[in-house]
Parts: structure tokens; C-alpha cells; sequence
């Protein structure tokens, strides 16, 4: 620095001591403000406070900073069937135009819930497998509007507190088990383990899917929160796979070229209008070679058409329609008897060139999106055709079922760093950890867990480690991760793609185990774990279980966050007893609403 006329100010031997001493408390300054915001990012729902009581003398090195956080309040009694995606309350905010307002929409974060939702008044403990397929306690599922407006349809019954269910259904009055008999004897590959996995839409209190289970063939049962009221929940407290939703404009939850069957019965879903784009869904979701089921109008119109509100000729040009754009989408008629007609969906590459043909309707789609995109992604109304370079993607090219579970899919090589040996080592890892975990929770096995979900699977290891168990399995695979749910689907198992920042498509109270494996470390940088808690607290039954695997880091904020959601926990270590590695065992109480008589 220089005087007016020019000359240099003596230096100053102070001045760079104060240049430093500023340049310090601005990177302290700037440390703590950094720090700050990593808290609020990892644990934003936890305080620290030091329990002046509890504290420990200065000599010990364990450390008296606890983590602390405050309990959650109740929801109110009206929240007792909350589904936060499905909620009727807010439907009208959604279009009628093909029952989109019955799709997934979610709540804004401003207008999420943080309570727990109650049970309701006079809610027991779920009845056991097997009995609870054909009974069910009537508090735990309040809905007398269905038992009395399909009562002549045997779908269920009231008898004192308990709702029975004599295995009716609207196409099947006497009975699923001649139904499904018959459908035996059209479609042989039911009986030797050719077909595994099954979608049934529109499935009433899935009396379909439960008889199949004791065919072994497992059914994902899908019905919307309608009018007919909790036909999912009915489905799930009944220990029969199940979850909400609708074909509408999105694509269902599922990696195409999975289910090796489809039914419907009487599903009122309109296969012809709108381009057919319903249709073109379930041929998406089903493997090449696999079978579409009908049962109801049209079929058997000749006999059935005058209890239709119709005449011959409007269902005679109805069946027409549906022959006619079935055998455009590559599938032709398998099979027919009375009200059941079968359809195959093709797997000869000669049908789907066809379809080249610009004049062809519906077309060939393109490559805009991909096949398995199926997280809020739009209906098309054209043709997914099957990779022709996939020779086992095949229903007859698969193995039957149970030797197909342990069977590396060709499917695994698509998968980043999938491979035949990494999905073997997978196997054999998950067969080490279902021994440990039957260890740490003796419950894994019994009568008292029905209801299983893994909540981020990779290949469905753990539901085939217990596989031999009287439990199922729902697979999630999360949205923003590598496309393995096909993997899951080839091996004979079933799933779900979702997201979970969001509610899953369930009822509360529906299932008695879940499974998480690093969940928490792989997406806290997206979810609040908050409401990822919250969100298993409302599906999780009273008195069912969850184990946690996480560093110890997440397993502790996880255990203080239980404590205010009524859960009791204990930390374990994993099989190998790793340090940096820790497994949550908690069980969730239960309890009443303050507002219950």
C-alpha cells in the first residue's frame, strides 16, 4: 500500500497475524455451518441431548451422548384403513377418464402423515395359516357392505365375530376348486410345475389365488380400493398374496415377460376400448408361451348373454373384437369349455415380424421405452415383442418348478454384474443367513409368520431360503435400482418394483415380517427414513417382527426411532459377527386407539 504521492507505507509486523486470525475463524466458521447440514441430512427426526442422569464417570470411555427422540403421535380413528397413494379422500382431486383417480397418487410432503395408524376398535391377533384361507375375524376387517352384496356369490360370510369364506366367486358360486379343476383339465401345464406364477386382476377376496397355492402356483392378486372395499386387505388377512392397484393409464409394477399366467373372471376391465391398451399390459407382463385365462362375458355368450343385460348379437360382436385384437398382439386360442376360454401369447418370432408392417394395428413399439420401465410409466397402445435372442426366456424352456428356484435365469446376465456365479454365490449367501436369522427369531418358520416382504432384494435369495417354510414372500426392488425383479420372476418367485420415499400399495396391518437389507444405506440420501419407518409401521401387524441389517450407524438410529413408534428392539450380530455390520431384531406392539370403546 502506498501514501498519495507515491512512497511506500512502512511494513506493518502485525498484519499478518491478523490476516491468519481471520482466515480461522472463517474455516471455523464455515466447519460448523458444513457439519450442520450433514447432521440435518442424515438424521434430520433425531436430537441429541446429553442424559445428565445416566452419565457416565469421566474414567470410562463409553461416551454419555445418547440419541433421543420424541414419540409419535396417534393418527386418528378414521385413519384406521389409511393407504396414503390409494386414499379415497383425496380422489376427487383425479380425473374419471379410465378410473385414473384410483391409480397411485401421493400425498405432497406437506400433507403427510407422521402418526401411527391405529387398528381398529376390537382388532385380535390375525387367525394362523392355513385356517386363516377360510376364516378370517370379522373386527379386524369391518366391511359388512361386500358380505351383503355378494352373499348369493359365496364370497363371504358373517358367522358371529368371524368372516367366512366358502371359496365363491362370481363366475364360480359352488366352489373355486371344481373351477380351477376344470381349468386343470384345460391347460395340463397347471398340474407338473410348468406354471409357477400367476397374476389374477380384479380378484375379489382372492379365492382364485388361494386355491392355487395349494396347487403350487403363487398368485399376485390385484384389485383398486373400490366400491367393493377391501378386497386386498380381505386377500392379505387371509395370508394370500396381494396388492393394490389397477389397470388404468400407467403399466402395472412388473418387469415384462414374467407371470406364466393371467386370469380374470368376470374383472369388468373393458379388453377392447382404448386401443386395446389393457390387454397390451398383460401381454407385456406375460412370458412368451404362458397363458391368458377369461371367464365371464364374452365367453360362452351363446349361453349366458340374457343374465348379461345384453343381447346375442352386442356379445357375439364383443367376442369378435376380443378374438380379433388378441390375434393381432401374437396369441391364439389355447383352449375352451363352458364359461373358461384360454388364450397362449406366442413366442414364434415369424407372428411379431408382422407387426413391422406400418399398416399393423397395434404396432411394434419402439424403442422410446424400455420393456421393463414399469414406475409410473404410461400406458402404449402397441406391442412389447420379446428379445428373439432370449432362448430361455420360454415358459417350456424353463425348468419346472421347485428345480427353476435354484436354476440361474439367462435373464441375470442383463443385470450390471450379473453372471451364473454371481447369483450362486447369492444363493448360498442367503441360504448362510436364513439359518442365522431362524436362530435370532425362532419365529421364522412357524404359524406365527405368514405375510413376508423383502423390502430391497437383489435376486429373491432370502424368499428362496425359505422356500420350504409356510410363509410367502413379496420382493421389492427398488425403482432407481438395476432391473433384478425379472430375476426374481424367472427363478418362481414373485415381486414388486417401488420407490420407498412413497407408501407401498398395501393395506395397514397386512404383513408379519419385513426384511431390509442395507435399505437405509442405500437410499437415505433420497427417503427421509422417517417416513420409511412410518410406512412400515402402518403395513406391519401388530406383534409382527422386522430385521434390520445395517452398519451399526443406521441400526442405532433406527433403534432409538422404534422406541417412538412403540417397537421393542434388540441388536444382534450378524453370522459372521462383523464389526461395521449389525442386525435389528424389533417386534411391533400392540395397541389401541384412545378413541376405542
Amino acid at each position: 500500500m502506498k501514501h498519495k504521492d507515491g512512497k511506500p507505507f512502512p511494513p506493518n509486523k502485525n498484519s499478518w497475524k491478523v490476516q491468519v486470525g481471520l482466515m480461522v475463524v472463517v474455516l471455523c466458521g464455515l466447519s460448523f455451518y458444513l457439519g450442520g447440514i450433514f447432521c440435518s441430512e442424515k438424521g434430520s427426526f433425531v436430537t441429541k441431548e446429553v442424559n445428565r442422569e445416566d452419565e457416565t464417570p469421566r474414567g470410562n470411555s463409553a461416551g454419555s451422548l445418547q440419541t433421543k427422540v420424541s414419540s409419535f403421535p396417534e393418527c386418528t380413528a378414521d385413519y384406521q384403513d389409511y393407504t396414503p397413494c390409494t386414499d379415497p379422500r383425496r380422489w376427487k382431486k383425479y380425473g374419471l377418464h379410465r378410473l385414473t383417480f384410483m391409480e397411485r397418487h401421493c400425498p405432497p410432503n406437506f400433507e403427510r402423515k407422521e402418526c401411527l395408524v391405529p387398528p381398529p376398535d376390537g382388532y385380535k391377533v390375525p387367525i394362523r395359516w392355513p385356517k386363516s384361507k377360510n376364516e378370517c375375524w370379522y373386527r379386524n376387517v369391518p366391511y359388512d357392505w361386500i358380505n351383503k352384496q355378494k352373499s348369493n356369490q359365496h364370497w363371504l360370510v358373517k358367522e358371529g365375530e368371524k368372516f367366512i369364506f366358502p371359496g365363491g366367486g362370481t363366475m364360480f358360486p359352488n366352489g373355486v376348486g371344481k373351477y380351477v379343476d376344470l381349468m386343470e383339465d384345460l391347460i395340463p401345464e397347471m398340474k407338473d410345475g410348468t406354471i409357477r406364477t400367476a397374476i389374477d386382476t380384479g380378484c375379489g377376496v382372492a379365492s382364485w389365488g388361494g386355491d392355487l397355492l395349494d396347487r403350487g402356483i403363487l398368485t399376485v392378486s390385484l384389485a383398486p380400493r373400490d366400491n367393493h372395499e377391501a378386497q386386498v386387505q380381505f386377500a392379505l388377512e387371509r395370508g394370500i398374496p396381494a396388492v393394490l392397484g389397477i389397470i388404468s393409464t400407467q403399466r402395472l409394477p412388473f418387469p415384462s415377460n414374467s407371470f406364466d399366467m393371467a386370469h380374470c373372471s368376470r374383472c369388468l376391465i373393458p379388453w377392447t376400448e382404448f386401443g386395446g391398451v389393457y390387454l397390451l399390459e398383460v401381454h407385456r407382463i406375460l412370458r412368451p408361451g404362458g397363458f391368458w385365462v377369461l371367464s365371464g362375458p364374452p365367453v360362452n355368450y351363446e349361453n349366458r348373454w340374457r343374465g348379461w343385460n345384453t343381447t346375442i348379437e352386442e356379445q357375439r360382436s364383443d367376442y369378435e373384437k376380443l378374438q380379433d385384437l388378441l390375434t393381432s398382439m401374437c396369441f391364439k386360442l389355447f383352449n375352451k369349455k363352458d364359461d373358461i376360454a384360454v388364450w397362449q401369447k406366442l413366442s414364434a418370432n415369424s407372428c411379431y415380424r408382422k407387426l413391422d408392417n406400418p399398416d399393423t394395428y397395434p404396432p411394434k413399439c419402439d424403442d422410446g421405452t424400455e420393456p421393463d420401465s414399469a414406475w409410473y410409466t404410461p400406458l402404449r397402445p402397441c406391442v412389447v415383442v420379446p428379445n428373439p435372442g432370449a432362448k430361455k426366456l420360454k415358459l417350456n424352456a424353463l425348468a419346472k418348478w421347485p428345480e427353476r428356484l435354484h436354476i440361474a435365469p439367462e435373464r441375470v446376465s442383463d443385470v450390471r454384474g450379473g453372471s451364473a456365479g454371481a447369483f450362486k454365490h447369492d444363493d448360498s449367501k442367503w441360504e448362510v443367513r436364513a439359518k442365522h436369522y431362524k436362530k435370532l427369531l425362532p419365529a421364522i418358520g412357524t404359524d406365527k409368520i405368514r405375510n413376508v416382504m423383502d423390502m430391497n432384494t437383489l435376486y429373491g435369495g432370502f424368499a428362496a431360503a425359505l422356500a420350504e417354510d409356510p410363509l410367502w414372500v413379496m420382493n421389492v426392488v427398488s425403482s432407481y435400482a438395476a432391473n433384478t425383479l425379472s430375476v426374481v420372476y424367472d427363478r418362481g418367485l414373485i415381486g414388486a418394483f417401488h420407490d420407498w420415499c412413497e407408501a407401498f400399495s398395501t393395506y395397514p396391518r397386512t404383513y408379519d415380517l419385513l426384511h431390509l437389507d442395507n435399505l437405509f444405506t442405500a437410499e437415505s440420501h433420497r427417503c427421509e427414513m422417517k417416513y420409511v419407518l412410518l410406512e412400515m409401521d402402518r403395513i406391519l401387524r401388530p406383534n409382527g417382527y422386522a430385521i434390520i441389517r445395517e452398519s451399526s450407524y443406521f441400526t442405532d438410529i433406527v433403534a432409538t426411532m422404534a422406541k417412538g413408534m412403540r417397537w421393542s428392539c434388540r441388536q444382534e450380530d450378524t453370522e459372521y459377527a462383523v464389526q461395521n455390520e449389525k442386525i435389528l431384531i424389533c417386534q411391533k406392539t400392540l395397541w389401541y386407539s384412545k378413541e376405542s370403546s
